[in-house]
């Protein structure tokens, strides 16, 4: 059991060093964010590489935060956001989402 864990970690370790890991697009896909969302296309909402060019140069990450937690509609046109609460993604993988998404 111990080489198990031992193995996993390592595994772990590995894919994350070689980009084929990422902890904000884990989280991104477990919270449901991709239903909605590509890196590089309008799905229902906007693409994240048009997110991150919209607010390219800005400090932004907060106000996201706030946004996705709220929901709403109106920034990329009129099909809303629904609420996203702290129980389908927490603090701590929202603000690496969104620090993800505005690297984009």
């Amino acid at each position: 059991m111990k080489i198990r864990s031992v193995a996993l970690a390592a595994m772990t370790l590995a894919l994350a060093a070689a980009g084929a890991w990422s902890a904000p697009e884990d989280a991104m896909n477990k919270a449901g964010c991709m239903a909605c969302h590509t890196k590089d296309k309008k799905l229902v909402g906007p693409a994240f590489k048009d997110i991150a060019a919209k607010y390219k140069g800005q400090d932004v990450t907060a106000k996201l935060m706030d946004k996705v937690r709220k929901g709403g509609s109106g920034t990329f046109g009129p099909v809303p956001m629904a609420p996203n609460p702290p129980e389908k993604i927490n603090d701590a993988d929202l603000k690496a989402a969104i620090e993800f998404i505005l690297k984009s």
